[in-house]
């Protein structure tokens, strides 16, 4: 019998999360974190799904080499080690492929180069995914493994939504264009959105809102991505936990100008203490809320702008599709926040969305509607899977190519 299982490796700057799928009924064998490698108090906490019972220790874990042959033990002790069988690929999370990757790709020297390449693009995070791809690759250098790139699903956008108004040849000299970001939780919870109507993908047109601590929204027309508010990087678009969105960029010349801030600091300023937590010095969603509900006028101001630029996209977009045939959240805020899912549909009625109070208050990990019955366009939560979409990808090219 062919091999049917996928290890998915998402590999940070400092971490390496991952999950061990058996393909045939997409089921999850094994998930686990490694954390704060490079540290002397490293952590890895792993769980074997037959069991449900983890494993937690620390000791010094000194890179990602290590870090994988950690996670590679905690696997065999279950008997799902890396050199078992019935292991058909890796697949792996690659947050940025540029213009030169718009699906899964199997990984080999030439495509490891390119995504090299494209660090400039994503400093935070190529450079890790890079790393993870040469540890597992000199493990199991018989094995495919698969790049996933975050990217890939905007590259259907068509070229007035992707480029930026600027000087053509600048532009393109240095890339500058709108990629996207979340393109594999937006691809599979767009999908999702569809089978929950009832309907094919293709058939279906559905504005998606990833909102967790980083956050973003997209118009999907029949299964393609047609326009994304990151751009070319995770800054622009939505308030976020800790990122400005959309912003005047003269701003930036202001603070350097008058302000006589550094290039670095302009940068972590916008990505690490902008968003919520720089509105009112507090990025959990959650914390918010209660601050809000004890009369923190600037929590609520905080969550006023939030809604405010989310509302902005909600109706660009039902714009730009025409017609919309559903409004997903997903995310950590958009599946357990029903307060942010009723204040952004609020007053939209007129457009055809509308929220019933009494599903939206229902916790439930299974995608639902929680919009009345009849409703112009349907209201979702639907909860993402990242892993799942790129073990599915992973194991379909694979599938492919065998």
């Amino acid at each position: 019998m062919s091999p049917t299982r996928v290890l998915v490796l998402n590999s940070g700057s400092s971490s390496v999360k991952y999950q061990l799928l058996d393909m045939r009924d997409s089921s999850r064998l094994a998930v686990g974190l490694v954390e704060r490698i490079g540290e002397r108090s490293a952590r890895l906490k792993h769980t074997p799904l037959a069991t449900g019972e983890a494993r937690e220790w620390s000791a010094p874990i000194a890179d990602h080499d290590a870090a994988l042959k950690a996670v590679a033990e905690e696997l065999a002790k279950d008997g799902l080690g890396l050199d078992s069988p019935e292991l058909a690929a890796i697949g792996h999370r690659v947050v940025h492929g540029g213009l030169a990757f718009t699906r899964p790709t199997v990984i080999d020297d030439a495509v490891l180069a390119e995504i090299e390449r494209l660090i400039p693009l994503a400093p935070l995070h190529n450079p890790a995914n890079v790393t993870g791809i040469r540890t597992a690759r000199a493990m199991r250098p018989d094995l495919p493994q698969v790049a996933v790139f975050d990217t890939a699903f905007h590259t259907t956008m068509p070229e007035s939504a992707a480029r930026y108004a600027i000087d053509v040849q600048t532009a393109d000299e240095y890339r500058i264009r709108r990629y996207g970001f979340h393109g594999t939780s937006h691809a599979y919870v767009s999908r999702a959105t569809a089978k929950l109507l009832g309907k094919a993908p293709e058939d279906v047109n559905v504005i998606v809102l990833h909102l967790g601590n980083g956050a973003s929204a997209a118009a999907v027309r029949g299964g393609k991505c047609v326009d994304t508010s990151m751009g070319l990087t995770p800054l622009e678009g939505l308030v976020m936990g800790t990122r400005s969105g959309d912003m005047d960029p003269a701003v930036i010349f202001h603070l350097k100008r008058v302000g006589g801030m550094s290039t670095d600091e302009i940068d972590t300023l916008l990505n690490k203490k902008s968003g919520l937590i720089g509105l009112c010095g507090e990025n959990d969603m959650r914390e918010i809320r209660r601050r809000i509900d004890e009369g923190d006028e600037q929590a609520r101001l905080a969550f006023d702008i939030y809604l405010h630029r989310l509302k902005k996209y909600i109706g660009a977009y039902i714009a730009v599709l025409g017609t919309v045939d559903a409004i997903a959240f997903t995310a950590g805020v958009g599946e357990n926040a029903a307060e942010v899912r009723e204040a952004a549909i609020a007053g939209l009625e007129g457009l055809g969305p509308a929220v019933d109070a009494g599903l939206n208050a229902v916790r439930s990990d299974e995608p639902r509607l929680i919009s009345p019955a009849g409703a112009r366009v349907a209201v979702a939560v639907v909860p993402t899977d990242e892993e799942l979409e790129i073990a599915t990808q992973t194991y379909a090219l694979v599938g492919k190519n065998s």
